[in-house]
């Protein structure tokens, strides 16, 4: 594979400078915002090849533990900040990824589908804690917009003798069904409207492209079967919070 020099690297300012320009043109107010994000992102790729190549360095249960444990932490407050206002969404967002996590990975170890190596089980659980994270905030999210948009129904429901669980239910389908639509589009039209990551990088690394599309049926699956866990795991737990002890629904600020 051709190695990409720094010089090289710099042309890139070309595309930063296409959607700045436009901002610029049609006055919307985002270009400080684009340059900003452009160079944080390139920061922070650098500064994560560099934790990488020390992680790679160390044992491998030592890299593993260390950076997923930081990957869960990190992911499960990105997706509590959608759950703003619902008690212990953190801990709720965490243990969902945790538990994701660690099904995955024994699944991959046990029935050798990888080994346990840094290089191989890092990057892989990224993009499985990557997108249980997203399923687990539009989770949150779509449960806060659902019960203020339905709390008239949901009324109804409770007067007419209906328990929480039942007076929900439609509402944890809909959460549920939002949070699986997009994974569920994207295998649709995997590899025919473009190639995924995954795929792409392995083949740019020299792989075949018969054991590229091995590796991404693992993980496109995978996903697919994590985020849908996630969905289920964090709507079937929220939705008590929006009922006290009498059965009574509450209003949790913080929805948008």
């Amino acid at each position: 594979m051709t190695e990409i020099s720094n010089l090289s690297l710099l042309t890139m300012i070309i595309f930063v400078m296409i959607p700045v320009s436009m901002s610029y043109y049609f006055s919307l107010g985002i270009s400080k915002s684009a340059i900003w994000s452009s160079l944080r992102g390139v920061v922070q790729l650098f500064f994560i090849g560099y934790i990488l190549t020390l992680l790679f360095s160390m044992e491998d249960w030592q890299g593993v533990g260390l950076w997923v444990t930081i990957m869960l932490i990190i992911a499960a407050l990105q997706a509590a900040k959608r759950g703003k206002g619902i008690p212990f969404a953190f801990w709720l967002s965490f243990a969902s990824l945790l538990i994701i996590e660690v099904f995955v990975l024994s699944i991959w170890i046990v029935f050798d589908i990888i080994p346990f190596k840094s290089e191989q089980v890092i990057p892989m659980s990224g993009m499985i804690i990557g997108n249980s994270m997203v399923a687990s905030g539009l989770a949150f999210e779509r449960m806060k917009n659902e019960f203020r948009d339905s709390r008239g129904k949901i009324l109804a429901a409770l007067s007419l003798g209906a328990k929480p669980a039942e007076a929900s239910k439609m509402i944890i389908r809909k959460t549920i069904k939002a949070s699986m639509i997009p994974n569920v589009d994207s295998l649709k039209t995997i590899g025919l409207v473009q190639l995924p990551g995954m795929m792409t990088g392995l083949i740019l690394g020299g792989a075949s492209p018969i054991d590229a599309i091995r590796y991404q049926i693992v993980v496109s699956i995978s996903i697919f079967s994590c985020v849908s866990i996630c969905a289920m795991i964090i709507s079937l737990v929220t939705y008590r919070f929006f009922f006290n002890k009498e059965m009574q629904l509450l209003t949790i600020e913080g929805g948008d």
